[in-house]
């Protein structure tokens, strides 16, 4: 029987990474700089384990194959077979994180047999005057670009955001960006490891090494036209699904529930996915309740699709496909 499930989270240490994840999303770990929290993954080395419930212990991927549409939504199941399409995510920069872009699905399957990766982001908590870089301040070209990245000029080229609680951007396919210092951010995107990192502020390791740049591969990969549609405009209604972004990837709505309510999907073939951005509550679907907190993802099956929502002032991100 298919319940309201939860992951164990998969803490990456990284050169940029702090202490957030542990103090303010209470990830229990005695790893220092830790900088994602990977919650729902398929990534080869990387799959999810489940944390709750009859299936504590299987993974993800072995809940597909036993479960396969019942768990996915027959739509989805059929385009992505036993790999989930989603890698959702909490990172915490505590340092600029590099400068990047992802290649899109075309470019993406030719060189590393790949999805490409279109991402959106939602800012949880951010410190004074932290900032994200997303995609270029004006059109430039292959050949400016180059220019300017070969003279340590590249920040010249870039369109950097203040941001606080609340903001999200959508980051395409092919889109120059950074998470900058200071921001605590929730993540949905396509399933995708590959990043071609572009610069990273001249930083060294403990050896004294600075890390792999994908300069050659980034050329081809990257949009070089300015675009100022990267901030999501959406309304925070109470007990309403407000809808922050939708592409062919994913959808995402924004949710705060005071007490109660009620969501029905028999119009939507997907699995739904709720990260807890904020306050804390409980999710009930089948007849199992799970309660959520502030730093914690539920998955719900595509074959549950009467779900309820109890909390007093909980903040909820809701995913899934349309």
């Amino acid at each position: 029987m298919l319940y309201p499930i939860k992951f164990h989270s998969i803490l990456k240490e990284k050169i940029w990474g702090g202490d957030k994840l542990k103090t303010l999303l209470n990830k229990a770990s005695d790893k220092e700089n830790i900088g994602e929290s990977w919650e729902i993954s398929t990534v080869d080395e990387d799959i999810s384990v489940v944390a709750n419930g009859a299936y504590q212990g299987e993974n993800l991927v072995q809940l597909i194959k036993n479960y396969k549409e019942d768990l996915l939504g027959k739509k989805v199941y059929q385009e992505f077979g036993n790999q989930f399409p989603l890698l959702i995510k909490f990172i915490d920069a505590k340092e600029d994180l590099s400068v990047q872009l992802h290649p899109n699905d075309e470019l993406a399957k030719k060189r590393h047999n790949s999805f490409g990766k279109t991402e959106m982001w939602y800012v949880m908590q951010a410190d004074e005057n932290a900032r994200l870089i997303v995609g270029f301040n004006k059109d430039t070209s292959k050949e400016e670009y180059s220019e300017f990245l070969e003279n340590r000029r590249i920040h010249d080229l870039l369109n950097e955001e203040q941001v606080k609680k609340g903001d999200s951007y959508f980051i395409s396919e092919g889109t120059i960006h950074a998470i900058g210092g200071g921001t605590l951010i929730a993540e949905i995107q396509q399933t995708s490891d590959i990043t071609y990192r572009v610069y990273d502020w001249d930083r060294k390791d403990d050896q004294g090494n600075e890390r792999e740049l994908h300069t050659e591969l980034a050329i081809d990969a990257l949009d070089y036209n300015y675009n100022n549609n990267y901030k999501q405009n959406y309304s925070t209604h109470e007990n309403v699904p407000n809808e922050i972004t939708s592409c062919d990837y994913f959808t995402t709505n924004y949710l705060t529930v005071d007490k109660y309510l009620k969501r029905t999907y028999t119009n939507i073939d997907s699995f739904k996915i709720y990260m807890c951005v904020d306050g804390e509550g409980s999710i009930t679907a089948n007849k199992n309740e799970e309660p959520i907190k502030k730093g914690e993802t539920i998955l719900i099956p595509a074959a549950l699709d009467h779900i309820e929502i109890r909390g007093a002032a909980i903040e909820l991100l809701e995913i899934y496909i349309k």
